[in-house]
């Protein structure tokens, strides 16, 4: 193992159990996980930083999902010297609005002088051209490989691995801890009435129903966020025959989120309409229905002593909005930055944590309150936050400061 060929290693089926030394092991191959791998190896070239990416998946199942996911424009300038998918469709106007009361507003690519706002893409051709950026590097990948609790030393932290039955245990002087999961499926904090931008959980008491829709009224590159009583619908445009096709993400109340999911596609579809309106026609198709509770998880500190979190280890958003993934993107690129400078060290940590502080409380704070302010059913309420909405139009400096937040975030 001292000696690293050009190529990915992929170690499935390990027939000992020696400790093996790394100076950076990543706990995740989703798309924060894989871009990490991907920016420090080439940052990396010249001092010759040995990284471990440990994946719970084989690639092929990740490659394969078909899950629409949204990013912005700044994670996309990022993420282009890795490698960008040619099948993106590009967002270049936001419809912003609220059913059944006044107020809208719109936010388009051609004010910041932009191509596009966002992309709309699948998860698994994201997850293809960023595993195609780390393969030929000099990155150990563990496919298959599930990892148990960390151990930390005063020079590194051990972490026992497993792959087809066989345990061993890497040694690295730093571990990322980059894997994915849902609301429901993590521990949740305990102090939930801290600010949840240091350390807090919330559950929002929604679930989002998500699938890919088609419209008879399609308006390309036009992206929606349609509040309701009970919560955001969002449509994302996928382009498909004459840019009919949307992500769909429809926040409701868990008891009507699992009625519908018993409904039939048309009994869905039109209940859909009803829900969103008639702005692109009707809804003729949906395709990949599923589901998933909504809630925020942001740990208290990103640092703990050797061991780092990033991405929905970090901080698990409501979708309104879409910045979880962005936020993840953002907290993958400044620790690359961090380990390139100060070399894989807790100094290194501490000062990426101390980076990362502003952008984390500013958009965590604004997709809760989004998530929150928006799907109370109250009638002077709705009045306040449709004259926020069209006061938006007439202080564009506001709306320009929250438009780049959203796109580029806050990076040092």
């Amino acid at each position: 193992m001292n000696d690293v060929s050009p190529s990915t290693v992929i170690l499935k089926h390990a027939s000992h159990a020696q400790p093996v030394d790394f100076d950076v092991t990543i706990v995740g191959a989703g798309p924060v996980g894989l871009a990490l791998a991907g920016w420090l190896a080439r940052r990396s070239a010249t001092e010759a930083l040995k990284i471990a990416l440990v994946d719970a998946r084989e690639p092929e199942d990740s490659i394969a999902d078909p899950r629409a996911i949204a990013v912005s424009h700044g994670s996309r300038m990022i993420l282009e010297p890795l490698r960008w998918p040619a099948e993106a469709t590009a967002i270049q106007r936001i419809h912003v609005s609220q059913r059944g009361h006044f107020g809208r507003t719109l936010i388009d690519h051609a004010e910041h002088g932009l191509p596009a706002l966002g992309y709309v893409l699948r998860y698994g051709s994201i997850v293809h051209g960023l595993a195609e950026a780390v393969h030929g590097s000099k990155v150990h990948r563990f496919h298959s490989t599930s990892a148990a609790a960390p151990t930390q030393e005063p020079d590194g932290v051990t972490l026992p691995i497993e792959t087809a039955g066989v345990t061993r245990t890497l040694r690295t002087r730093i571990l990322v801890n980059a894997e994915g999961g849902l609301f429901g499926d993590q521990k949740q904090g305990k102090k939930a009435d801290k600010d949840p931008a240091e350390n807090g959980t919330r559950d929002y008491g929604q679930t989002a129903l998500v699938g890919t829709v088609t419209v008879s009224a399609p308006r390309p590159h036009v992206a929606w966020e349609r509040f309701t009583s009970q919560g955001p619908i969002a449509l994302l445009p996928m382009g498909g025959v004459r840019g009919a096709e949307y992500a769909l993400v429809w926040c409701c109340a868990p008891e009507e989120a699992a009625r519908r999911a018993q409904l039939s596609d048309d009994d869905f579809l039109r209940e859909l309409g009803a829900a969103f309106g008639d702005r692109m026609g009707r809804f003729t198709r949906i395709s990949g229905r599923a589901s998933f509770p909504l809630g925020l998880n942001a740990v208290e500190t990103l640092v703990n002593g050797r061991i780092v979190a990033i991405g929905n280890a970090a901080q698990t958003l409501h979708p309104v909005a879409g910045q979880g993934l962005n936020l993840g993107l953002r907290d993958a690129h400044s620790l690359a930055d961090a380990l390139s400078a100060e070399g894989p060290t807790p100094l290194a940590l501490a000062a990426f944590a101390q980076r990362r502080a502003l952008d984390r409380r500013l958009t965590i704070g604004a997709t809760d309150t989004l998530a929150r302010l928006f799907t109370v059913d109250f009638a002077p309420l709705a009045i306040v936050r449709g004259l926020a909405l069209t006061a938006l139009e007439f202080v564009p400096p506001v709306k320009t400061a929250l438009a780049r937040q959203m796109m580029f975030g806050q990076r040092r």
